[in-house]
């Protein structure tokens, strides 16, 4: 499959933290896990501004996928709080956070491979499908690959296609939030940027993004704010801009990467 001619990077972004009570989705103390008396969450807060795309880094087993699964209902919390627009949605199911304009994108198994990219991209808008002819029209104007191939079984797609596909999907019944757990991963080198671009051109929407992600300086590139996780607690916080050029941030977090 040819891959996408890398395209140059936008330049770095930056915003201020917006004021608490400016806040679309927050999370509040979150105490989360999987198995009964093992917590992966210990206190997290995590607040989204409209419009912002905020970026939570950190090593592994530093609860950044587990936070995103907690927002989105998929991990048991045990306290603390998320809410949208104000309402309290902790725990709620995936159904109802969906209708409620929150899009998820797991990190694998993102894709229904046996249909195709238009029964895919069917499949994000089921419960309104009056939607679909203009939600696909969106979507395809974004990734116009999946257009011209709306035809093609998704299971023979490339790893980079695949995500555009599972990205489309959760944009089919037009999120005001989309959640988005390590897209780049597995990627090559063109194809992650691809990611990249496409991440901040869906945020350039009106889309608040939060984005797990292990390329951490890439990431922090694009975000305007950015989170960084140790062990389940918030390390470090600030502007994307900032955290890339923090010491401490860098020697404890990004290591040589951030140097390059």
């Amino acid at each position: 499959m040819t891959e996408p001619t890398p395209v140059p990077p936008p330049p770095p972004t930056s915003a201020p933290p917006a004021p608490e009570g400016e806040a679309l989705l927050r999370a509040s103390t979150l105490v989360a896990g999987y198995v009964p008396g093992v917590d992966i969450l210990n206190g997290c807060d995590l607040y989204a501004a409209p419009g912002e795309l905020v970026a939570i880094i950190g090593p592994n087993g530093a609860g950044k996928s587990t936070l995103l699964k907690a927002l989105f209902g998929l991990v048991p919390v045990r306290s603390g709080t998320v809410t949208l627009r104000g309402e309290d949605i902790t725990g709620f199911k995936a159904n109802k956070l969906v209708s409620r304009g929150v899009g998820y994108v797991p990190q694998s198994n993102n894709v229904f491979g046996s249909l195709t990219i238009e029964e895919n991209l069917q499949m994000g808008v089921f419960q309104k499908p009056k939607q679909f002819k203009e939600r696909f029209a969106y979507v395809c104007d974004l990734f116009p690959t999946l257009g011209t191939r709306k035809d093609q079984r998704a299971g023979s797609l490339s790893g980079g296609e695949r995500q555009m596909v599972a990205m489309g999907r959760a944009l089919m019944l037009e999120p005001s939030v989309l959640l988005l757990d390590e897209p780049s991963a597995g990627l090559s080198p063109a194809l992650q940027d691809e990611v990249f671009i496409r991440t901040k051109q869906i945020n350039r929407t009106g889309v608040t993004v939060v984005m797990v992600e292990q390329n951490a300086r890439r990431c922090l590139q694009i975000c305007h704010r950015g989170y960084v996780l140790d062990q389940g607690r918030n390390a470090y916080t600030g502007a994307g801009k900032a955290l890339i050029k923090d010491p401490k941030v860098i020697e404890l977090y990004l290591g040589t990467l951030a140097k390059a």
